[in-house]
Formats: structure tokens, sequence, C-alpha cells
């Protein structure tokens, strides 16, 4: 079978491959993911948006797709790229394959290429832009769309929700949280439920004074798409809060907690997308195997002089995964504890915030 699909690189780098999913043209950011499994909560995770995500586990698709495991309504994954994809798929959950799935969401796939070459040019370039076309599309064409199109900036808009949503609590509701929508995973929501929160999902641009009116419990700042920076509106929510009801960020949620305080952020090379990065706890001195998706960090010298102070640590790079205000009642992780996929070692921050508003409930109720 001849080529029918390639990736097109800014240099004019070329590589060929087969078509799976939906049949358009795409131009996105190039990254990888290390995960063995969940290539469905990948597909559907909002902080790919606009990006092709390079699989470097060879074998795609081989237990299908399932009802039970999106992670959002509207997956906005850019593109997938696979070294192998099967169209047979064994497993007693599988509702259709990932290529109906790919299909029914507009989102274009390539098997075929070697993916290990892919990764190691993303680790030693850097994420680079790319376009994802047919085999027989001129250079001369393919590079002109990459000249005049730009990745979308200000992701968070296109994936948040677009109305307040209101999702009560699995059991008996202890608890009422403000969740900030940037992008956010249902399995944080799922997990939020379990623990006997209702759960108020609001727009990424939500206001200090329109949260302070639904007199939540905790609030909650979700992951999602793109450069922090391109969001002040959130930060400065968070910053107007700080200190009035307890704060957990998770991810992009915890970039936008850092520049509420004054800290920066800044753009890694390549970032950190998979399920086995390890994570020290400072506070216990425990080594945390984690699932990560982002893009960007947060600058740990621009924490100085903030009430900030770093609680985990990447053991890779050294970049900060943690923060802490104790005098706030604010923290937040760059890594994912939801799992979905990923391991479980950090589950306990959700009980963290549990705690934190219980500790809130009490003193209110106590007048102190």
């Amino acid at each position: 079978m001849r080529f029918n699909r390639k990736l097109v690189f800014e240099d004019g780098t070329e590589v060929c491959g087969y078509g799976f999913g939906a049949e358009k043209d795409s131009v996105c950011e190039l990254v990888f993911n290390t995960s063995m499994a969940g290539y469905q909560e990948i597909l559907s995770d909002p902080s790919y948006t606009g990006q092709a995500v390079v699989m470097t586990y060879p074998l795609i698709g081989n237990y299908g797709i399932n009802d039970g495991d999106w992670e959002t309504d509207r997956p906005s994954l850019g593109a997938m790229i696979v070294r192998e994809y099967t169209e047979e798929p064994s497993n007693f959950r599988c509702t259709k394959t990932l290529d109906a799935a790919m299909k029914e969401y507009g989102i274009p796939g390539m098997y075929g290429p070697d993916t290990r070459m892919l990764t190691r040019r993303i680790r030693e370039a850097g994420t680079e832009k790319v376009l994802l076309t047919a085999a027989d599309t001129p250079l001369s064409a393919a590079l002109a769309v990459l000249e005049n199109t730009e990745v979308p900036k200000n992701t968070v808009s296109l994936v948040s929700t677009g109305s307040v949503k209101i999702f009560p609590a699995c059991q008996e509701e202890r608890f009422h949280v403000a969740a900030l929508d940037c992008g956010m995973k249902k399995n944080i929501l799922r997990v939020l439920q379990a623990k006997g929160c209702r759960v108020t999902v609001l727009p990424w641009n939500t206001t200090a004074a329109e949260i302070r009116s639904l007199n939540p419990d905790g609030i909650f700042l979700s992951n999602g798409p793109g450069d922090p920076a391109d969001v002040p509106e959130t930060a400065e929510t968070i910053r107007q809060l700080l200190g009035e009801k307890p704060v957990f960020g998770i991810c992009l949620g915890h970039q936008i907690i850092a520049r509420a305080y004054g800290g920066k952020t800044y753009k890694l090379k390549f970032g950190h997308r998979g399920g086995n990065h390890p994570v020290k706890n400072l506070e216990t001195g425990r080594v945390e195997i984690t699932a990560q998706n982002h893009s960007y960090a947060v600058d740990a010298a621009s924490l100085a002089g903030t009430p900030l102070r770093v609680t985990h640590l990447n053991l890779l790079d050294k970049t900060v995964e943690g923060l802490r205000c104790e005098r706030d009642r604010a923290f937040s992780v760059q890594f994912h504890p939801e799992s979905a996929p990923g391991p479980e070692d950090s589950g306990y921050l959700f009980d963290a915030f549990i705690r934190l508003m219980e500790e809130e409930k009490h003193a209110e109720e106590n007048g102190y």
C-alpha cells in the first residue's frame, strides 16, 4: 500500500505514513506522550487542543474505545501519530474502534512512521509546528500553509464550558466546590463527586464576585491547554479570592495560581507528557510516580518574595511540581492526581483539599 499521509515540518522535512481517523489537514504543535495505555483519555484530554501527539508506545488501538473513559464530551486533539494502528480491537468494554471515534470527532491520524525518530527529534529540537496532510500535497503548498497558519492561542476559551453546570455529589453532599473550567478532565469531576462534593463548573472567565455569590466551601482551578499567560483574567480572579476560601489547582491551574501570587511561567523545550514521571514530595520525602501533560512550568526563582513554598519537585529536570501557601489555604500541583490514565500515587491531594474545606466549615460554624 502506498503512503497516503505525511507530516511536513517548517524546515521542509517530510515524514510519510498511512492515514486513519478524519481525512483532513491539520496544523499542530508536535509533542510526544510516553504512556503505554490510555490513548482514549489522551485523545479526549482538552489539554491537547491544537497539538499532534506522537505515541511512543508502538501498538495503539488494540483495546478500542469504550463509552466510560472519555475525559470530555468534545475531544479537540489536533492529531494522533502512531507506529502501529490496530483496526481489530479486543476488549469486552469496546464499543467502537479508535479510527471510528477519531472520524466522529474530526481528528486526523497517521500510522507507520518511525515514532522513535520523531520523539528524538522533539527532544533535540523542541516542539515544532507541523502540517499533517495528504502524501501528494506539494511541498511548496504545504510550507505555504505552515507559514500562514498559526497554532491557536488562548485555547482555554475554546474548551471551557460556555455556561454554569451543576453536578451533584455521588453520596451525601458534604461540600460545595466552585470549579473554574479551563479544560477540565471528567475524572477530576468524578473524584470530587465521589468524595461528597457538589461541583458547580464555571466558565474560565468567571469573575471573583460571581464566585463569591455562590458561597462555595472551596475553589478548584482545573487543567487546560496552552500558555497560562493567555488567561490573565483567570489569574486575576484567583488573586482576588486568595485567603477567602481553600483553593486547589491542577496543571494549568497550578501555573495560574503561581501567576496570581506574582510568579512567572515559561515554556519547556518539549514538555512533560506520560504516566511515569517521578516527583519528590518535599514534605514527606516520598517519591511519587505521576501522570503529566503540560508545556509550561513555574519559574522557581520568580517565587522569591511570595508566600508560596515549593512542595513537590520533578526528579527528571528539577522543575516545580507543587506549591502551597499556608496563610491562604491554597495549594497546587503540576501533575494529575486524578490519573486517567496514569498511576494513583497522588490521590491523597484530593483528601487534602477536603480537609481544608472541613477546617473552613468548622471555623465558620464556631465563629473564628
